[in-house]
């Protein structure tokens, strides 16, 4: 399996900030870590291996980025709308970055699809349904959409546009919502097990039924709590069965 570290210096974030890519050929998949890790934190836990047949197969190839959560919600020394920018700067930094980053080193026709864990799912539904024009779809496990389980009770208008929950019963622009209505990939996965939450990935999905937006929501047993297990085990079947 081919594997290759790019840094280059972000101007969105202001500082250097490393990808890690895992294979040679396939559609691009973008994964965003969870809580305080790092780019290498799926190949950590092995959920890079749990997907060495598909890379090196040439059905995916994997893009795995830094994350910036402890210079914004999960830093307690920070104020709250310092961290909102600093949130907003990620936002600029994927889209900006390395979606042109990812499009240079396979094809400008190769589906993105964008991923991760706890607050990296998050993330990447927020990335995904911001802009569903960069962005084809969505792998989203183990996630809350309000973005106010992270905030510490700060909320201000830039919390509203980076919470999924929040801001998607009001969207109204058509082109937006049609972008996102095509994607056939909105994955929303989730355990049953000790610290998931399932209630809120059904709230979710609920949501985006009420605005016409097909989906998939899988909720697999109380065997499957919020760890590694449940996610290598996720990931797999769904690059087996649905991608």
């Amino acid at each position: 399996m081919r594997r290759e570290i790019h840094n280059w210096y972000s101007p969105s974030l202001g500082k250097d900030m490393p990808v890690v890519v895992y294979g040679h050929y396939g559609f691009a998949l973008l994964m965003v870590p969870t809580a305080a890790a790092d780019y290498l934190e799926y190949e950590r836990f092995q959920l890079i291996e749990a997907m060495r047949p598909w890379i090196e197969a040439g059905k995916l190839k994997v893009y795995s980025v830094n994350s910036i959560n402890t210079e914004s919600w999960l830093n307690n020394e920070m104020a709250g709308e310092h961290k909102a920018i600093r949130h907003n700067q990620f936002n600029e930094y994927i889209y900006n970055e390395v979606i042109p980053f990812i499009r240079n080193s396979s094809s400008h026709d190769t589906p993105i699809y964008i991923s991760g864990a706890s607050f990296g799912a998050l993330h990447s539904m927020n990335l995904f349904l911001k802009r569903p024009d960069l962005i084809n779809g969505v792998i989203a496990m183990s996630g809350v959409y309000e973005l106010t389980e992270y905030t510490k009770g700060y909320w201000d208008e830039q919390v509203y546009y980076n919470s999924p929950m929040h801001y998607m019963p009001n969207l109204t622009d058509h082109n937006i919502l049609e972008q996102i209505r095509r994607s056939h990939h909105i994955h929303i996965l989730t355990g049953s097990g000790p610290y998931e939450d399932p209630t809120s990935s059904g709230r979710f999905a609920k949501i985006l039924y009420d605005k016409g937006i097909n989906y998939n929501l899988d909720v697999w047993g109380e065997e499957w709590p919020h760890d590694w297990n449940t996610w290598k085990a996720m990931f797999p079947h769904y690059l087996e069965h649905k991608l």
